[in-house]
């Protein structure tokens, strides 16, 4: 197993909306055109460096009814954008996320957190180069909606955050000059098929 997405992203998703209760479960995919991971780190303690994962895949289930769910993503590391190609060049290379080794991220997910009718938040794990570590992603919002193009369809999404150490999955790269300290901010919707 790899890097960072399986853990991070369906996992929101996964959780639960405020809609109206349904007696099953009901299975989503997820949107890759609106779904992004978005880091943040601080650089030698003067500015901060920020980029994002444009390649999300995955699933989730939702049973609204009883409160629960899964997700399991899957996150492209090699999909790394700063907007400032020899950046994510280095980003890719071997003593960061080693693309070309660990081509894909992980997060999965099965325990969801709600405070009343809201989810508040989704535990799972993230791989990362090979190494799992539990996350927890607070969620910011999340909601359900019906789209009628092409066809009448539910939609769910929502924002969320975590906090992560990169040293945990073994990317001691430039410490301590660039953070431990990794902020992640992802953006997710999941459509029932």
């Amino acid at each position: 197993m790899r890097d960072l997405a399986r853990a991070t992203l369906l996992a929101l998703a996964a959780s639960g909306s405020a809609g109206t209760a349904r007696a099953t479960p009901e299975n989503f995919v997820i949107d890759p055109v609106h779904t992004h991971v978005h880091w943040e780190i601080k650089h030698f303690g003067t500015s901060t460096s920020r980029g994002r994962f444009d390649a999300v895949s995955g699933s989730l289930t939702l049973d609204r009814e009883a409160r629960s769910g899964s997700a399991s993503i899957s996150i492209a590391t090699g999909s790394i954008s700063t907007g400032f190609a020899p950046f994510d060049g280095v980003l890719r290379g071997r003593y960061l996320l080693a693309t070309t080794e660990y081509p894909t991220a992980y997060f999965v997910a099965q325990r969801f957190e709600f405070q009343g009718d809201a989810l508040a938040s989704v535990t799972g794990v993230l791989t990362l180069r090979d190494t799992s570590q539990s996350l927890t992603l607070r969620a910011l919002r999340f909601a359900c909606r019906i789209d009628t193009e092409p066809v009448a369809h539910e939609v769910c999404g929502g924002d969320f955050e975590t906090v992560f150490a990169r040293s945990a999955f073994g990317i001691t790269h430039s410490l301590p000059f660039v953070s431990d300290r990794v902020r992640v901010l992802i953006q997710i919707e999941a459509a029932r098929p």
